[in-house]
């Protein structure tokens, strides 16, 4: 009987504040233990950038959790760079118990330096960029993170054993600093709230004041730049003015930049906008399965997005979506006809969110087929078979370049 594949998860941290990006590693983790291989996340206790106190978790153990495990490790006193000298002494020793490192995030130290390590134990490892190595992404603090690409994350992309991209789009503009590697692209998978009772759900939406009696348009994201808001409020102001009738759902925050969170919340409240919206901010339970169960509409107009796991879950909540060709499931989008696709300009949006709001028949249309493209694509089940065929598929090649060197 063949031996359970032994799957490290390496990320900087899974606390909720972070979003789907750290969640999906619990998602992914539990579905690749459904699948037979025996999985271990390591992982840090930082719980948000700004000052936050840090998650309240064993350090001297591991946590069991839905067939997987989790290890925490203390952060740096520089919790916002999320790095742990524990988390690395720690795979140093045990890399050779293992057959596979999938590491989470680049240009994030811990991620940065476990890479280095497992190349120094000879572990095989897969990166994840999440959205990093996309170009508009690196225009961020550019030199910066050359220098740091040139030190660091040059030689662990040109040392990993694939480049994890969540889309074809991500990957077809990803830079990779001249090295060639070789490309899996894996969607991310969805891990709903559980559902929610009728009565419970109008109760949520009752506490928060959130009318019933017209569409619902949802904003369900981190409230960040990149999210395209300043196109969304100009947009809906428009429409507003137009004498279209929506109540716009807010839910999102942003513990790593509060100030630009609270300008957004000043802005839409000085505008006419502010009397048809309620700004939730982050929410999780009952109230986010509220939201997913009675929503109308989901936009999310990003400038770039390498996935968009908020926009996959709205789909599997049976909600058709507004978003912009930046968001790289938008030709999953377009094809399946799961709602709408706009640029990142103002008057496209507008039009793409008017044609959604005055044809209740077409939205309910296009949420039924952005379900069951969802439920097809999205699920953790199906993505962890070809994650698991894709390591084996890594380790047959490791194994035949050892007995076949050069």
């Amino acid at each position: 009987m063949p031996q359970p594949l032994r799957i490290l998860q390496i990320v900087p941290s899974i606390s909720l504040v972070y979003g789907g990006p750290s969640q999906m590693v619990l998602g992914f983790s539990g579905a690749l233990a459904r699948q037979g291989a025996e999985v271990t996340i390591l992982t840090t206790d930082s719980n948000g950038d700004a000052g936050q106190a840090p998650l309240d978790v064993p350090l001297d153990r591991p946590v069991d959790q839905d067939g997987y495990q989790i290890r925490y490790f203390r952060c740096s006193p520089f919790r916002r760079y999320k790095f742990s000298l524990g988390l690395l002494k720690w795979l140093a020793d045990h890399a050779h118990t293992f057959d596979l490192a999938h590491i989470h995030a680049l240009f994030s130290p811990v991620s940065s330096c476990a890479a280095t390590v497992a190349r120094s134990q000879k572990l095989p490892y897969v990166l994840r960029p999440l959205g990093t190595l996309d170009p508009a992404d690196l225009q961020k603090k550019r030199r910066l993170k050359q220098l740091y690409a040139a030190v660091l994350e040059r030689p662990n992309l040109a040392g990993a054993a694939a480049i994890h991209f969540t889309s074809d789009q991500e990957a077809k503009v990803s830079e990779r600093f001249g090295v060639t590697t070789r490309d899996l692209v894996l969607p991310l998978g969805v891990s709903l709230p559980p559902v929610e009772g009728s009565k419970a759900s109008a109760d949520v939406l009752a506490d928060l004041g959130i009318p019933g009696d017209r569409p619902l348009v949802l904003f369900m994201s981190r409230i960040d730049p990149k999210k395209g808001l300043d196109l969304l409020i100009p947009a809906l102001e428009k429409l507003l003015a137009e004498g279209l009738p929506f109540h716009l759902v807010v839910a999102g925050g942003n513990p790593q930049d509060p100030t630009y969170e609270s300008q957004i919340h000043a802005q839409i409240k000085a505008s006419p906008l502010g009397q048809h919206t309620t700004l939730t901010g982050f929410v999780t339970g009952a109230t986010k399965s509220a939201l997913l169960q009675t929503a109308d509409l989901f936009v999310l107009p990003s400038y770039y997005e390498n996935f968009g796991i908020a926009v996959a879950e709205a789909m599997t909540a049976g909600i058709p979506v507004v978003i912009s060709d930046q968001v790289h499931i938008w030709e999953d989008v377009q094809t399946a006809n799961a709602g709408w696709v706009s640029r990142c300009d103002v008057a496209s949006l507008t039009t793409r969110l008017k044609t959604a709001l005055q044809d209740a028949a077409e939205r309910q249309h296009r949420g039924e087929l952005a379900k069951a493209h969802a439920l097809r694509h999205y699920s953790w089940d199906a993505i962890a078979q070809q994650a698991i065929q894709a390591y084996e598929g890594i380790l047959e090649q490791q194994a035949a370049g050892k007995k076949h060197p050069g």
